[in-house]
């Protein structure tokens, strides 16, 4: 296979991988953490409107989700790239990342888990799985 289609073939992958590792998280997160009464996070106008009922320790789940997705996505994407490992990892960091921007866009949660999420779940973590690679 030709390097440019693999390298290219890595990104997909690690996008796909990590978005699957992401939507898994979120899933399970109602489970793990109960959301307050009355909130509804199973759509996202529900979730627009119960963000007020949220505490702190509901947004753990969203952060494991966004900065595990981006982990595991830009792992594929390190290990199966062809040759820039680190820097296709990032790449597929800095797509998440925009994906994170978009999100805080739609769901106005508080300011602090936007600038947390935003600074800690996506670059950090595509960087320290391209240097595992």
């Amino acid at each position: 296979m030709n390097k440019h289609l693999k390298n290219i073939f890595a990104v997909i992958a690690g996008l796909i991988l990590g978005s699957i590792v992401n939507m898994f998280i979120i899933l399970i997160s109602p489970h793990i953490i109960s959301p307050p009464a009355g909130a509804d996070v199973t759509t996202e106008e529900g979730l627009k409107q119960s963000l007020h009922l949220l505490e702190p320790k509901h947004f753990l789940m969203p952060f494991l989700a966004h900065a595990l997705g981006t982990f595991f996505g830009s792992l594929i994407t390190s290990f199966i790239a062809f040759n820039h490992k680190l820097k296709l990892g990032l790449i597929t960091g800095i797509i998440f990342l925009i994906g994170g921007i978009i999100n805080v866009i739609i769901l106005p949660a508080p300011l602090w888990f936007d600038i947390v999420d935003l600074l800690f779940a996506y670059i950090p973590f595509a960087y320290l799985s391209g240097k595992l690679i």
